[in-house]
């Protein structure tokens, strides 16, 4: 043989893809292995170039070449069947299963998973190893097939416990805590399976199938608790922390999801996962100069990932937001199960007054996991095209998931509120909210505004002087000076403005109330447009007669 075939496998042991790719062309081209001669060689010589081809994400190619490999391998067993060549017990050597799955990988990382489900589903399920069951998984999960993905999950997790991706997909698709851990291996084999010590040093294991398992029934609390538990014995683990700030973000902890996710940063500054998350965050706090950097940082660790174009997304907002939509759009164009290419996507939709194509967002977001984010999409964008009934039952869903939550009482008192006659129902949601957690900021200013609405001021002040203690927010200054403004309490309006730009100098209300403000305390009328503005408009509308007449 011209090119020995060892030497291919040795480059691809010692990951020298490159060059393991350029010496398979000349293996694969030799004159003296020939497809008749000798079939398997040829074969094998195929697989070879095609591991190289995987191992260097050239999967198109790859997959020609293991099909050329499929299509010799039946060719050469027809021809065992004529005759007993001396080659032909060879091509048992040659694992056609193997070969379907490491097609379905390729098809896979192209998204194509209708295709790579049907090479997979060649492979008897009797025939398949972790690694296989775990592909089967993933995709009969992206087709919707969630019988057959817990199956293949539960399958993972009877071979080896340790296996963290099967045990986050089985609690997301409502397989409970105590059915997770009993598919453990509970006694020792001789089959290699790897055995789940149930002394107290693997008892963590177990604890974080709980966490998942509270996070997926939106039991947030519990789940952080459990999280909590599992950091102290596993410090600084970037997973857990993730986990966490995620969660806190979801719930609205914002400062807290903002320390969990820049002490990440601090421990391995490459991290992409969930990056997205933390770049919303310091948008909702106006920290655009970290945001900037976060997303040159995401940028040059790999452009390639949904969480990048969703940080773009969050970055691009202020300044272009049909921009922003086209990157949440790719965001979930590279990953169909990115639920923050969703919620952006929805956001922005509603800010661009198309609550319509917003709902059909937050309902992508909902059908991957329901989440308090995604209700609250759907609550607001039904209200946006005054769809109260879908509204109403959208905010009881999210009631119904997440008895225990605040967020979600405040959400069925926002509908309520929407209208005249629902403003008492309105009151009472909005109360048993803070009965439930009395520091919810967001009930007490909905509870306030009410309070506006019906002409009583003095109760809005005094809620909302009862949070200054605890609460250094922007918000919340904002929604006081506002109340002032309205009792001609001008000087006390003046400094919660004047607070809250202190807070955060780039909140638009502060900004503009600020403005409405200084014209009143001059005795101008502040909705009065002003001379120069009109002006400007008499002298644009000459500028475009001129332009028409020449």
């Amino acid at each position: 043989m011209d090119v020995p075939k060892e030497q291919i496998a040795a480059l691809l042991d010692n990951a020298l893809f490159g060059s393991a790719q350029l010496l398979g062309s000349f293996l694969v081209s030799s004159s003296t292995v020939n497809a008749e001669t000798s079939p398997h060689l040829k074969a094998e010589n195929l697989i070879l170039l095609g591991d190289a081809l995987f191992r260097e994400r050239e999967y198109r190619r790859a997959i020609y070449y293991k099909k050329q490999n499929s299509a010799t391998s039946r060719s050469s067993l027809s021809a065992s069947n004529r005759s007993s060549s001396p080659n032909s017990f060879n091509i048992s050597a040659i694992n056609e299963n193997e070969v379907k799955f490491k097609i379905a990988s390729c098809h896979f990382a192209l998204s194509e998973t209708k295709v790579a489900l049907v090479e997979m589903e060649g492979i008897p399920s009797k025939a398949r190893n972790l690694q296989m069951s775990l592909l089967m998984a993933k995709l009969y999960r992206n087709t919707r097939h969630n019988r057959g993905a817990v199956t293949c999950y539960r399958e993972c997790l009877r071979q080896c416990p340790y296996v963290i991706e099967a045990i986050i997909a089985l609690a997301e698709l409502g397989a409970s805590a105590k059915d997770i851990i009993l598919l453990f291996p509970q006694t020792p084999s001789r089959s290699g399976r790897a055995q789940l010590d149930h002394s107290d040093s693997s008892r963590w294991l177990q604890r974080y199938v709980e966490a998942q398992c509270c996070i997926a029934s939106n039991d947030y609390k519990g789940g952080l608790e459990l999280f909590a538990e599992l950091l102290q014995r596993f410090p600084n683990n970037i997973h857990i922390l993730l986990e966490m700030a995620k969660v806190e973000a979801i719930i609205g902890k914002i400062d807290e999801a903002v320390m969990n996710f820049e002490k990440v940063r601090s421990i391995d500054p490459y991290v992409v996962t969930y990056m997205d998350e933390y770049a919303m965050l310091l948008k909702m706090k106006s920290d655009y100069s970290k945001l900037n950097k976060l997303v040159h940082d995401l940028l040059s660790i790999d452009p390639t990932r949904p969480e990048v174009f969703v940080a773009l997304s969050v970055l691009w907002e202020r300044k272009d937001e049909r921009g922003a939509l086209s990157y949440a759009e790719k965001s979930i164009k590279i990953d169909e199960r990115h639920i923050p290419g969703y919620i952006m996507k929805g956001n922005l939709l509603l800010s661009l007054k198309r609550p319509e194509a917003a709902v059909m967002a937050f309902r992508g977001a909902q059908e991957l996991r329901a989440d308090l984010r995604s209700y609250q999409g759907l609550v607001h964008s039904y209200l946006a095209f005054s769809k109260l009934k879908e509204a109403l039952y959208a905010a009881r869903e999210a009631m119904k998931a997440m008895p225990q939550s605040a967020k979600a009482l405040k959400l069925v008192g926002d509908v309520h509120a929407s209208n005249s006659g629902g403003r008492e129902k309105a009151k009472k949601f909005y109360e048993s909210a803070l009965r439930l957690e009395p520091g919810y900021l967001g009930a007490a200013l909905a509870l306030a505004e009410l309070h506006v609405i019906e002409g009583r001021n003095g109760d809005a002040v005094s809620l909302l002087e009862r949070y200054l203690k605890d609460w250094a927010d922007d918000s919340l200054h904002v929604k006081l000076a506002q109340v002032f403004a309205a009792t001609n309490m001008l000087q006390d309006s003046l400094s919660h403005y004047q607070a809250a730009l202190r807070i955060n100098p780039q909140n638009e209300a502060a900004k503009k109330g600020l403005e409405r403000l200084e014209k009143q305390m001059k005795g101008v009328d502040p909705d009065a447009p002003e001379e120069e503005e009109e002006n400007e408009v008499e002298d644009a509308d000459a500028d475009q007669e001129e332009t028409e007449l020449l």
